[in-house]
């Protein structure tokens, strides 16, 4: 195949996702388990999605609206943009590689914190760029140093905010100070996939106001508040050139429409939204709690999972929950070795998930 295929491609450790409970039921011959390793919502999409996605499969024999007209219009008056400004994409992922496609040139550079959302490396892999990598400091992105690595040929920076898989978040002031230090040229592309669980938070930056004025792209996903990471549906904002550029580099139909209808409900429903932040809010704090009385290190998060600190065994007590019926993400792709990241569940799958970690540790 090195003959034939891309150079580019055997430069790629392909992006392993987290083990799906049908499988491990299968490996092991488990009757039960639990899936604590994708950042997935814990509960099922609203009434109001379900109901949408199940009206919409009866005219599934025909193509999807390829422009997403009415999903956008409602995100539109959501955010307080318009239509011109919204794309959709199947899943936030899409628009990375979209983004590249879009605004990569020969020789453009493209910076990247290291750890982080592992998706920025292999697309940008993929597409030759030169990538920089901006080590993260105390679990934090360090904007010193992505500032350090700008020149005249940076395309884009990938900033998570949250960042996947630490949960922290840069503030107001250092998005600030990068875009102080960033060409007006380069690209700032906002991943804000865990939006709606820090949004709240008093110092976290409010990068839509820079839209006008900056080369921004923001990203947000229906995947994670929403619950409809089965669907593949996440959302772009961006000034109007950049979402025109965009749409002449995207698939046609890339969001089929059963996605489409449950996104336009799912997000008219405060209800479902306002129950997953209080769940995640008495969930993580339940983790934090027994994870102090264990003497296990974690890092604070404002997302709906934590990034935990298991010691040298980290792998092995991967396995062993993994016996237990409970799917947690080992975290040495992204060269975390002695730590494992676990998704806040319910209070049933949160308590499991405990008891198998104490008989684990041991």
């Amino acid at each position: 195949m090195k003959k034939i295929a891309r150079n580019n491609i055997f430069k790629i450790k392909p992006y392993i996702p987290g083990k799906p409970i049908e499988e491990l039921k299968r490996e092991l011959g488990l009757k039960e388990a639990i899936k604590l390793a994708s950042n997935e919502n814990a509960f099922s999409p609203s009434r109001k999605a379900i109901r949408a996605a199940q009206k919409a499969i009866r005219t599934a024999n025909r193509y999807p609206d390829g422009g997403c007209f009415y999903l956008k219009k409602a995100l539109a008056r959501n955010l307080g943009v318009k239509p011109e400004n919204v794309f959709v994409g199947n899943g936030s992922d899409e628009i990375i590689v979209l983004s590249l496609i879009a605004f990569l040139k020969k020789r453009d550079e493209v910076i990247i914190a290291k750890p982080t959302f592992l998706i920025y490396e292999i697309a940008s892999k993929i597409h030759g760029a030169k990538i920089k990598f901006a080590p993260l400091k105390n679990f934090r992105y360090d904007v010193k140093a992505i500032a350090g690595l700008i020149t005249d040929r940076t395309k884009l920076i990938f900033i998570a905010n949250p960042d996947n898989p630490t949960g922290t978040y840069i503030t107001t002031d250092e998005v600030d100070f990068l875009l102080r230090r960033t060409p007006r040229k380069t690209i700032l592309f906002f991943d804000e996939a865990y939006f709606e669980f820090a949004k709240d938070i008093k110092n976290y930056p409010r990068t839509m106001k820079f839209l006008k004025d900056r080369n921004i792209i923001i990203t947000r996903s229906f995947s994670k508040i929403y619950s409809l990471a089965g669907l593949r549906v996440g959302y772009g904002i961006a000034k109007k050139g950049i979402i025109d550029c965009l749409n002449r580099a995207r698939e046609p139909f890339n969001v089929n429409s059963v996605a489409q209808a449950a996104a336009r409900a799912a997000l008219g429903d405060k209800k479902h939204v306002e129950k997953t932040l209080k769940f995640v809010k008495k969930g993580k704090s339940f983790l934090c709690g027994e994870f102090d009385s264990l003497g296990i290190k974690y890092v604070p998060s404002v997302t709906n999972f934590l990034l935990i600190n298991v010691g040298k065994e980290s792998k092995k007590i991967y396995r062993e929950l993994l016996k237990k019926g409970v799917v947690v993400r080992e975290m040495s792709a992204w060269k975390l070795d002695n730590f494992i990241r676990v998704t806040i569940g319910t209070m049933s799958e949160n308590r499991k998930f405990i008891r198998a970690l104490k008989e684990s540790l041991q």
